[in-house]
């Protein structure tokens, strides 16, 4: 009886052993490494961090690019997925065909999409062919920070949206249609019936989905690193200047605190804002 109990706790033990050492010593090391200066403990680091040139500027671009990318994901993977519960035949190629960016790593994300928007870029041509503009155009340097934010934004967009859009249709796939079918009986409109009971049994995919795409946003490096350089600097990449550009481990290590902080707080927000009460499914 005893080993029937402790059979859960085996099966288990593989995983947490492989996360103490993989992710909880580094994380100890690394907040160790924030709050230690000179072998003392203090908040020095951080308010070097804090006093960075670019530290305003780098906070804000993080929750801008999050705020405008994460939405915009969410609504296009929910309106994708709802049009897929529709279509009868090549269903699954067309499922391929928008999971193709999800294939393609970040740099190289970043790396297509400035090619199209240098000033030697496919942009620039095709306007120029136009008559649009009389000649190349300089969108991605810091005297036109509004065009360079969009593009990081569109280039992030297209490239992660297909993670939201996967979970969200692993999650229409499961609902019973029992619900809808009752709805339409009673004479509920499709919009109504989507808003009433579709959205509400999508709960948990949606929860899962925008947690895990607002962590990873907060994330985001190589795409904007790719496009933007050092003239849109992000949490992350910043973190990155301080360690190899500067060499100073310490407030890299409070890049990463910070990142991890608020990466924590995102979540708790969507899991109170999406929480089901109790008695619901979800």
């Amino acid at each position: 009886m005893q080993n029937v109990k402790a059979l859960p706790y085996l099966l288990v033990a593989p995983a947490g052993f492989f996360l103490v050492v993989l992710f909880g010593v580094p994380l100890m090391q690394t907040v160790a490494l924030a709050f230690q200066t000179h072998g003392a403990w203090s908040f020095a680091n951080f308010a070097r961090m804090a006093d960075d040139l670019n530290f305003q500027d780098t906070v804000i671009n993080s929750f801008r690019l999050v705020a405008v990318a994460v939405p915009v994901q969410f609504l296009l993977a929910l309106g994708m997925a709802m049009m897929l519960r529709h279509v009868q035949r090549g269903r699954d190629i067309v499922l391929w065909i928008w999971s193709i960016p999800l294939g393609i790593s970040d740099l190289a994300a970043g790396v297509v999409w400035l090619a199209i928007l240098t000033d030697q870029g496919y942009l620039n041509s095709v306007l120029y062919h136009l008559g649009v503009i009389d000649g190349p155009q300089s969108w991605l340097t810091y005297e036109t920070p509004t065009v360079l934010f969009v593009g990081i934004a569109v280039a992030e967009i297209w490239r992660a949206t297909a993670i939201v859009l996967l979970i969200l249709v692993a999650g229409v796939q499961v609902l019973p249609k029992e619900y809808g079918e009752a709805a339409a009986v009673f004479g509920a409109s499709p919009w109504r019936g989507f808003v009433s009971v579709t959205l509400p049994l999508l709960k948990p995919s949606i929860q899962t989905a925008l947690i895990l795409r607002t962590v990873l946003a907060f994330e985001a490096f190589a795409v904007v690193l790719a496009i933007g350089g050092r003239n849109f600097p992000v949490l992350v990449s910043q973190a990155f200047a301080w360690q190899y550009n500067n060499q100073n481990y310490s407030v890299a290590a409070c890049y990463a605190v910070l990142v991890m902080l608020v990466s924590l707080a995102a979540t708790l927000v969507v899991m109170v804002a999406l929480r089901s009460p109790s008695g619901e499914p979800g």
